[in-house]
This record gives structure tokens, C-alpha cells and sequence, in this order.
């Protein structure tokens, strides 16, 4: 079965798109979703297994004793929390097939190739995710590995465009943590953060430290993909409002990456990529899965004690947010994933009266700044395996990094959602 998962996953993706208007097929994608563990669990990582084991547990258990006190979920409530998450990262794993190669031309070299590449990073990260991260990784390194400055240009650039673009996966999670969240109202104190971040970097990498830096060769024709996959996006949002984010990527994603595949033999390559390739989300469909069902076991716990959890007396207010976004950052440098977090602030936040976009922009800036911060995420594990990066050096290199940015969006939350 492991040969086929690519399949599974693919068969997952196609039944949740048919399943928005045929609701009475929603139980196919959930059962195509939760083989993906079950088959794949031998192949996952020990870290992902014991997070993993750690949340179901914890989440069952919670629903058990939900159910004892006379707190019954309904199944949708606890096995399809994250199941659109899930469809989005599949959807968007297609991008990578898209990618294209520089070849030999030389690497270029001092302050203009740091910009450069930072924002390449950055824009093509944003759209085709952690598959571009690799492909500049690949392309920079020397004798398997990278150095600081080339570490710390392509970490923070490219898990700055968590706090913007509709095709990075955090975007999906803050959709699902802050329903009511309107990305249009996150999209601009999301970019300035990007940028604000992007600059705070390049002036560290070329005032700061003083070696050379060897940046990546790109060509402005790269942007054609991203620029028109997000002019996409907004368009049909923008005339179909109605239309969730995360369904809208889940439906352009695939296609967007059919057209623009350079290869003659589309399905060839598509055949491919799915059937060597697709397996590779499946430690985030475990997390994710496992995820859901901890925040659903949380939700059925406030739902048990209601008096409990209710905050009285609390506002949302700009200190109550820079604490809140400051603990998810420490907890995410040390090794809880973002979406964990999320899973259990979202169910004792949404009670109180607040804006569920200023909430969605917490989401989104936690999952920017802690991903960017520390080696055990998703994008320091991959830059710790692939090009030989010491665990303490991501960590000195970026500690100052995390402070500064929780900073300035304690500063943007009130600029942009208080009206101070």
C-alpha cells in the first residue's frame, strides 16, 4: 500500500473538492485522509510518532471523559477539524512539479545577490513552499552544507511569507483557528511584517556579518508562476467572496501547476510526481490529523466545564496579545509545532469578544517567527538534514531575530486592530 499513497492522497484531495457539493461524500476524503498515518506510520520520523501519539492520546482521552460528563461530539467535530488544511497542502504540493532549473551559471556575489536573493526566496517560497526553500539550498551549497549568512537569508525569508500568502499552509491554519478571520484585513499588516522582516535580515547579513555572501542566480522571468497563481487567487476571491480561501488554492493549485509544467508529457510528469513524490506530506497529514483531534478534545473540555474556560473578565487586549504570541513563540523555538499551539489557544480565545482577523494575524505571526527562529521546525529540521547545519548555530543566529519581530507586531496589532 505505501507504493500507492501518492494515490490515496491525490484520491483524498479530489473527494473533499466534490464533497463541498455533495456533502454526503465528506466521509470518503476523512477515510482516504486517515490512512495516510496508518499506512505511512513505520516511515515517520521518531519525533513526529511521539508528538503524535502524544496528541490522540491526549485528545481521546479528553473526548472520552467529554462523553462521560455528557458531552457528545458529533464524528465531524473530531475527525474533520483539519481535513481542508489537509486538501490545501496537497494542493499545493503540485507547485513543486512547476519548479524550474538554473543550471550552471555562477553564483553571484555581495550585497545586491543578498537582496536578491532574499526576495526570490521569499516571492517564489510564498506560492511553491518548502520545494523552492530546497531548490536554492541545493543550487548555494558547498561541499553538502550552507553558511550563516546563506541559512539565515533563506530561513527567515522564506517563513516570512507565512504572515501573507494564501498558499503557505499557517494561512489555512489561522482560516480554520479564527473562522471568522477575513484575510483581506491580514493580507497588508502581513506583507509589511514580510518586508519588515526581509530588511531586518539582509541589514544583519551585510552590516553585521562580515563575510561573503554567495546568493542565487535568479532571473526575473521565475515571478511569472507566483505573481499569477496569487493574481488568481485574489480575483476569484475578490468576485467570489463567498468562496473559502483555502477551497479556492485547493482548485488553482493543481491546475495552475498542469499549465505551467515545462515538460511536453504533462501527465507523465504529473503521474510522477504523485507517485514518487506526494508521499512526502505525509508526516504533516499525521501531525495535522493528530492536531484535530487534540483541539476538538480541548473544545468538548470547555464545553464540559463552561465556567472554566469562559476568561471572564479578560479583553483581548494588545498586552494579552504580545503575551499570548510571545509564549507560542518560546514553546514553538523549543519544539511544539505551531499548529499545536494554535489547536489549544483558538477554543479559550474564541469565547471572548474579539476580532478573529487580530486573531488570525496572531496565528500567522507566531507561525512566522517561531518556524524562522528554531532548527526542530518543518524548515530547520529540513536545512539541519539536508546541508549539515549545527542545531546551536540556527538558534544563536536567530534568537535576536525572534525578539525583534515579536516586537514589531505587538506594534502592528495595535496600529492595524486596536485603532489606538
Amino acid at each position: 500500500m505505501k507504493k500507492h499513497i501518492g494515490w490515496i492522497i491525490t484520491g483524498m484531495l479530489v473527494f473533499y473538492l466534490l464533497s463541498l457539493t455533495v456533502p454526503v461524500l465528506q466521509f470518503l476524503p476523512v477515510l482516504l485522509a486517515w490512512l495516510v498515518p496508518v499506512i505511512m506510520w513505520q516511515t515517520l520520523g521518531d519525533v513526529i510518532r511521539r508528538q503524535t501519539s502524544l496528541l490522540l492520546t491526549i485528545g481521546c482521552a479528553f473526548h472520552f471523559f467529554s462523553v462521560y460528563k455528557g458531552v457528545v461530539p458529533e464524528w465531524e467535530q473530531i475527525f474533520t477539524v483539519n481535513l481542508p488544511l489537509l486538501a490545501m497542502f496537497a494542493a499545493i504540493s503540485f507547485l513543486s512539479v512547476t519548479n524550474t532549473e538554473i543550471g550552471d551559471r555562477p553564483l553571484p556575489k555581495g550585497k545586491k545577490s543578498v537582496i536578491k536573493t532574499a526576495f526570490a526566496t521569499h516571492f517564489l517560497g510564498a506560492i511553491m513552499n518548502l520545494s523552492v526553500l530546497l531548490v536554492f539550498g541545493d543550487r548555494l551549497q558547498r561541499n553538502g552544507s550552507l553558511t550563516r549568512n546563506q541559512l539565515i537569508i533563506l530561513g527567515r525569508s522564506f517563513c516570512a511569507a507565512a504572515w501573507w500568502s494564501p498558499f503557505f499552509v499557517a494561512t489555512g491554519v489561522a482560516l480554520t483557528y479564527a473562522p471568522d478571520m477575513s484575510w483581506q484585513k491580514t493580507l497588508i499588516p502581513g506583507i509589511v511584517m514580510g518586508i519588515l522582516a526581509i530588511v531586518y535580515s539582509i541589514i544583519d547579513v551585510c552590516c553585521f556579518r562580515k563575510e561573503e555572501f554567495s546568493g542565487y542566480p535568479f532571473k526575473i522571468e521565475s515571478l511569472t508562476i507566483p505573481l499569477f497563481l496569487a493574481f488568481s487567487v485574489i480575483c476569484v476571491h475578490y468576485f467570489r467572496p463567498d468562496t473559502s480561501i483555502i477551497n479556492i488554492i485547493c482548485i488553482i493549485s493543481p491546475v495552475g501547476a498542469f499549465v505551467f509544467i515545462k515538460s511536453r508529457s504533462r501527465i507523465k510528469t504529473l503521474h510522477a510526481f504523485i507517485s514518487a513524490r506526494l508521499s512526502s506530506v505525509s508526516s504533516q497529514f499525521t501531525l495535522f490529523l493528530a492536531a484535530g483531534v487534540f483541539s476538538s478534545g480541548i473544545k468538548s473540555i470547555t464545553h464540559v466545564y463552561p465556567s472554566v474556560f469562559k476568561l471572564e473578565g479578560y479583553l483581548f487586549t494588545p498586552v494579552l496579545f504580545s503575551m499570548i504570541l510571545g509564549v507560542v513563540i518560546i514553546i514553538g523555538i523549543i519544539g511544539v509545532h505551531p499548529v499545536v499551539s494554535i489547536s489549544i489557544i483558538s477554543p479559550l480565545l474564541l469565547p471572548l469578544d474579539v476580532d478573529h482577523s487580530q486573531l488570525g494575524f496572531l496565528f500567522l505571526s507566531s507561525w512566522a517567527i517561531s518556524t524562522a527562529s528554531t532548527p526542530l521546525s518543518g524548515v530547520g529540521l529540513a536545512l539541519l538534514s539536508r546541508y549539515q547545519a549545527a542545531p546551536e548555530v540556527i538558534l544563536r543566529s536567530n534568537w535576536h531575530y525572534a525578539v525583534v519581530m515579536w516586537i514589531i507586531t505587538s506594534v502592528m496589532n495595535v496600529f492595524f486592530f486596536t485603532g489606538l
